[in-house]
């Protein structure tokens, strides 16, 4: 499996105070200056939001994160924080690598402060190296983004070549723009005059009404329904749903208690026919998790849902940008939404022209290969119904 290089940026910034690098278990780190950290960040992230990533990693405990942390301002400032594991409690390779592995988070862009990207990408490199890492892996790490470009400038200051390997694009909507405007033009009038004719062949049935619930006391409720239909569904019957393990649903349930969650709910005659669980940080959300009632799928409720959600954030002015945090080619979500966000996974040594690095990287690139392998074969011996994402 190939992957490419990353390049030298022709335009060097003029350089901040260097930020100091540094690291501890991630459940010792402040939690007044991770919540300020991001709420500054220079690209969002909700995975890392200590509401999330701290529940989370509790559904895993063996994991045993560690935070590497850059401090800016002569350790005023908590400018970055990136959630690592060993590669071996990762991805059982006994190799002296830390990956940026957390439970359910299909994203791993760290938190720079805005103004300390730069420095602080560097001491996250450099806290990598001191715990004597070779390599540090971010899998699914966004490529066309400003934390990305950080990266690229930080490594570059320190002659490191990164790879990337695994480069995809996944669904993104941008929230700029006037939903019906935006809908029209992609769905073409034919396919939405088409799902409209459905929506009113829905409300035949009974009333339909979408809501978004908010806060913890509107959104505990809202997730013990979003679990319930979940495991009604094929998710529930493969045992893959979220409130199939308990650790799992508690998780769920810590999050949505810390107020982590928004979750859009499209009800007819009263009860769920399609939720979708979803985040924000920043000026960015997050569509993490939809359940639809598979015995409604032909009135289309999770594509239903997805336009309700669509009109209500494309009219939030808090929001530009949504991600999908789906799969590359998603047969729902990718017609919906038309913009795309470069993702991959980024490899970076920490020492430059490093043999051991190198080697690593090949062993990572050759077990991700026969993973891939063994689950497009598993995934073509699924019944039709478990296709369905």
């Amino acid at each position: 499996m190939g992957g490419a290089a990353m390049t030298r940026m022709d335009a060097v910034p003029a350089r901040a105070p260097a930020a100091a690098a540094a690291a501890m278990a991630l459940a010792e780190v402040r939690r007044a200056a991770w919540d300020h950290l991001a709420a500054q960040a220079l690209e969002p992230n909700a995975f890392y939001d200590a509401r999330y990533a701290l529940p989370a990693y509790g559904t895993a405990p063996h994991l045993a994160p560690q935070a590497l942390l850059a401090h800016a301002e002569g350790g005023r400032v908590l400018a970055g924080l990136l959630p690592v594991v060993s590669a071996w409690s990762a991805l059982r390779l006994p190799v002296p690598a830390l990956v940026a592995h957390q439970p359910y988070a299909p994203l791993t862009v760290p938190l720079l402060h805005r103004d300390h990207a730069v420095e602080a990408a560097g001491a996250l490199i450099d806290a990598a190296a001191a715990r004597g890492a070779r390599l540090l892996s971010l899998p699914v790490m966004v490529l066309d983004g400003k934390a990305y470009d950080a990266f690229a400038e930080a490594m570059a200051r320190r002659n490191l070549a990164g790879i990337v390997h695994n480069r995809h694009e996944r669904a993104a909507l941008d929230a700029r723009q006037e939903a019906e405007s935006y809908l029209r033009a992609g769905f073409g009038a034919k396919k939405l005059k088409e799902l409209r004719r459905l929506r009113h062949r829905l409300d035949e049935e009974g009333i339909v009404t979408f809501a978004l619930a908010r806060g913890p006391a509107e959104a505990g409720p809202a997730l013990e329904r979003f679990l319930r239909l979940e495991a009604a569904g094929w998710k529930g019957a493969g045992g893959t749903g979220l409130g199939q393990k308990p650790g799992d649903a508690d998780f769920a349930r810590r999050a949505a208690a810390e107020g982590m969650f928004e979750i859009g709910e499209l009800t007819l005659a009263g009860r769920p026919i399609a939720s979708g669980l979803m985040m924000r940080q920043g000026e960015r959300a997050f569509f993490f998790k939809i359940a639809y009632d598979e015995e409604l799928a032909r009135y289309s409720p999770g594509v239903q849902l997805t336009l309700e959600l669509t009109r209500l954030y494309a009219a939030d002015p808090d929001i530009t940008l949504i991600d999908s945090t789906a799969a590359a080619g998603h047969p729902m979500i990718d017609h919906v939404w038309r913009e795309r966000l470069s993702v991959g996974d980024l490899l970076i040594p920490t020492r430059p022209d490093d043999a051991v690095a190198a080697a690593i990287t090949a062993l990572m690139a050759a077990r991700r290969g026969a993973r891939s392998r063994l689950k497009a074969l598993l995934h073509r011996d699924k019944p039709a119904k478990e296709k369905r994402i």
